[in-house]
């Protein structure tokens, strides 16, 4: 009885030997997939294995039987973090180039709005006060150069810089009003003191002021803005890849090479543990960024509202014409008060012409028709430039915590089939759950190692450039001035976008790691064994086929 059963034992040994034996010889499957998909990446196949390999040297990928040597896992790896910096860039490049093209649209159309709105005055003054005009003209000429300066960032107090303007020109019209007297430099200081009291331009400094210094507040920090949140977005998405990112991204997009299926994409919950948890600092900025959106389009509202700098800048000459034909009106008034604060000035032995000073000033002033006046910027009206940009502003909320779901779209990275991709070992149903966007979600992140005890400098320095510029955006709503710094001055308080150069991101370096130990399922081995000690106690023989059975199980567990 015995030795019947040692008979059949040894013939099922037999028969399990040979089955291994067949099975190692048609495992190893052939990888010209492999090696065709990697020569498409650019590299040499020299080296690159024909058949499956055993998998022990492999770092990341899965370590059984294998495609891909250790040098081509290493390649794979540096590809992988390229290909992701490149994802990251072009996912981003709409939201950067809307902020590119915008602000040079706006900025093209202010500095052409002024430029315009001078040659406007320069052409009406001249026609209508001929030589006089011309022998005053940098008193407006100054005018718009401060303006332009002021918008340009320059540190021009608006307030002072009108008040100037309108004293200076006191002085000239109450000298060629008056021309028969001579004024010395004291004596003219006298007449600006009067200014406020007499108002010789009636109330046209007093509203040109609050319209001018609210509409250029508001112009200038909306265009700062729109440069702010260009430098910001190109600064984010130059991605800084640490090297667990890397390694997640490495198994993610290419260990499916190593297991021979170099077709297979991965699954979308897969995708998106993976990418939320290489840009959970970027999700981090995503807060700060809608505030700062949100802020843009009040003063957005602004601009095509009360503080409309296109209404108020193209008739800025028909405005000053009506303060000068004022203080023509008014000039006996004006010119007798002036006297007897002042003192009687000096005759200067020079008589008035013939056709009075006043009959130049009465002259009638005639603007621009709507035909004549010059297009701004090749015919775009503020409101219509203004509509645009607050639509492509609203595109860009939530735009960094929706990056990982624009880079992991189906179809484009991931896999529309569920059961039809890679899982992170084999191809499959992808089961872990997707973890929240933000660093201090990706403690539980299944995929990727990420350190939340340290947020990456780079994007803090972000957030803090994108607060100052809020505030700013919130103080120029309100019409309040805001010191812009020189931009040679710290990035976080100029608005330039950053205090960091582009030289803040530190090199990656792949430091290489032991594989974690992926626990296989051993429940078919543990039946196995259980169900040989049921069986007979003929020792040796028993062992023989739990051995056998072993070696079976695990020959099929790397299948």
């Amino acid at each position: 009885m015995c030795a019947m059963w040692r008979l059949q034992v040894a013939l099922c040994t037999l028969s399990v030997l040979l089955s291994l034996s067949s099975a190692g010889e048609s495992k190893a499957r052939s990888c010209s997939e492999v090696r065709q998909a990697y020569n498409v990446k650019g590299f040499s196949l020299v080296n690159v294995p024909h058949q499956e390999i055993s998998g022990e040297h492999l770092r990341v990928c899965p370590q059984g039987y294998t495609c891909c040597t250790s040098e081509m896992e290493d390649k794979l790896h540096q590809q992988s973090k390229q290909e992701f910096e490149i994802l990251v860039e072009e996912s981003s490049r709409n939201m950067r180039t809307t902020f590119v093209s915008r602000h040079k649209k706006f900025d093209e159309f202010f500095l052409e709005l002024l430029d315009n709105s001078e040659k406007s005055l320069n052409s009406m003054f001249t026609r209508t006060y001929g030589k006089l005009y011309m022998q005053n003209s940098e008193v407006f000429q100054d005018l718009f150069t401060e303006l332009k300066r002021y918008y340009t960032g320059g540190n021009v107090n608006l307030e002072e810089m009108l008040n100037d303007f309108w004293s200076r020109l006191l002085e000239r019209m109450f000298q060629l009003l008056n021309s028969q007297y001579h004024f010395t430099d004291d004596y003219l200081e006298c007449v600006s003191k009067y200014a406020d009291q007499l108002k010789p331009f009636g109330d046209v400094p007093r509203k040109l002021k609050a319209q001018v210094t609210r509409a250029f507040i508001a112009a200038r920090t909306f265009v700062q803005g729109l440069m702010v949140g260009r430098e910001v977005a190109n600064r984010v998405a130059k991605v800084n890849v640490v090297p667990a990112c890397v390694k997640a991204l490495t198994k993610m997009l290419y260990c499916p090479y190593c297991r021979g299926m170099p077709g297979l994409k991965p699954c979308h919950n897969y995708c998106h543990n993976v990418m939320r948890g290489c840009l959970a600092n970027q999700a981090d900025l995503d807060a700060e960024w809608n505030l700062f959106i949100d802020a843009m389009l009040l003063v957005a509202d602004r601009l095509e509202g009360p503080f409309n700098i296109e209404a108020i800048i193209e008739p800025v000459d028909i405005k000053i014409s009506e303060a000068i034909m004022t203080m023509q009106d008014n000039s006996m008034t004006v010119s007798a008060k002036v006297f007897q604060g002042c003192g009687q000035p000096k005759p200067s032995g020079i008589g008035r012409s013939a056709r009075g000073i006043s009959d130049v000033f009465s002259a009638r002033f005639r603007p621009f028709t709507p035909e004549e006046r010059p297009t701004t910027a090749a015919g775009t009206s503020l409101e219509r430039l203004v509509i645009d940009i607050k639509e492509k502003l609203k595109e860009s909320k939530r735009f960094w915590t929706n990056l990982p779901d624009d880079i992991c779209a189906k179809g484009k990275l991931s896999e529309f089939d569920e059961e039809q991709c890679w899982n992170s070992h084999t191809k499959g149903r992808y089961f872990p759950e997707v973890v929240k966007e933000g660093l201090t979600n990706q403690q539980n992140n299944p995929e990727v190692d990420v350190d939340i005890t340290r947020p990456d400098t780079l994007i803090r320095q972000q957030i803090m450039a994108l607060r100052v510029m809020t505030n700013k955006l919130k103080n120029a709503y309100n019409g309040n001035d805001i010191y812009f710094q020189d931009s040679s001055d710290e990035g976080s308080s100029s608005g330039s976008g950053s205090g960091c150069s582009d030289g803040c991101t530190t090199e990656v370096v792949y430091v290489a790691t032991e594989a974690p130990v992926i626990g296989a399922d051993r429940s078919d081995e543990r039946a196995a064994a259980a169900a040989a000690g049921k069986s007979l106690s003929c020792g040796p023989s028993v062992l023989l086929v739990m051995f056998a059975l072993t070696l079976w199980a695990m020959q099929t567990q790397w299948r």
